[in-house]
């Protein structure tokens, strides 16, 4: 065990996992959060806490992954580069180790375009394969970037990762999740997924490559509530192809949100079928409610006790 979280110890047992995504408020009500966190609680093997997604200024995911530790939850913990340079990167890294946080999730970060703070000024100090290097540097060796100082302490961390298996052409994303593994990668989670033949696509060359022997590959699934929903996804989820019979099917439906779980727990069903898919990640943004029927729907409780 590197880490012995929750999480690892499920994909370890080559259980099939489940995260679920809880968005931080867009403030400091602490509450607010333990409410959504109660809706999570038992349904999934971790909880992925997402550091200011879309660029929008909310509550720390360093703060927010403390409170779900005090709750007796499981975070992971997610680290964009976009903000920090690599001293406040491995500050917050000490700070989140210290307080018990053990799953790290490391990427680059979306552009301030997107968000509620466009004249911010990108950081990007590290670039994710970097950060990944460097959480791997700190649990192995214990030391700092930039010449090997040791640092005090001990860093049992499992690392994160995204992967895109959209981005054009898929032989380069494929080759960058191979720079993530090679850099210290223990486990991926996609970028929702909403074509499952451009998906298979990816995955065959994944597999071709023998990724998904040496990572725990989670795909990301974001259930649809609304074509309003699909076309704000389209604004944010730039790249990620939404099939027209889709947006078709929502549209024709009288119960959109449950059409939408419908979808989710189909594709959940198509995803465990494929060889060495190892578990989903449940983007639900600010609608946890919607994971219990997903996942019942899916079959995917009770979830497992591990030791």
């Amino acid at each position: 065990m590197k880490a012995g979280t929750n999480l690892e110890k499920v994909l370890r047992k080559g259980l099939f996992a489940i995260t679920g995504e809880l968005a931080p408020p867009k403030g400091n009500d602490g509450a607010a959060l333990r409410r959504k966190a109660d809706l999570l609680r038992g349904l999934v093997d971790a909880i992925h806490v997402p550091d200011n997604p879309a660029a929008v200024v909310r509550l720390s995911s360093l703060a927010a992954s403390t409170l779900l530790v005090q709750m007796g939850l499981e975070p992971v913990m997610e680290m964009a580069s976009r903000d920090r340079n690599r001293i406040a990167l491995q500050s917050d890294l000490f700070g989140a180790t210290a307080l018990g946080i053990r799953n790290i999730f490391c990427l680059s970060g979306d552009h301030p375009s997107l968000g509620n703070q466009i004249e911010s000024k990108n950081v990007y100090d590290l670039d994710s394969v970097q950060l990944i290097g460097c959480l791997e540097n700190l649990r192995n060796e214990r030391t700092l970037l930039g010449g090997g100082e040791k640092a005090e302490g001990q860093f049992d961390l499992w690392i994160g990762a995204t992967a895109n298996p959209f981005g054009d052409p898929l032989e380069l994303h494929v080759l960058h999740l191979a720079k993530k593994v090679r850099a210290g990668t223990d486990f991926v989670q996609t970028l929702p997924i909403f074509d499952m033949d451009r998906f298979e696509a990816w995955w065959n060359l994944v597999q071709d490559k023998g990724l998904h022997e040496k990572v725990h590959i989670l795909a990301g699934i974001a259930p649809l509530k609304s074509v309003e929903t699909i076309r704000l996804l389209e604004k944010t989820l730039r790249g990620v192809p939404i099939p027209e019979s889709l947006i078709d099917r929502m549209s024709k439906s009288k119960d959109p949100e449950g059409e939408g779980i419908r979808i989710a727990v189909e594709q959940i069903q198509r995803l465990r079928e494929m060889n060495g898919i190892h578990g989903v990640c449940l983007k639900v943004g600010d609608r946890e409610e919607m994971v219990r029927p997903i996942a019942e729907g899916a079959g995917l409780l009770p979830r497992p006790k591990v030791e």
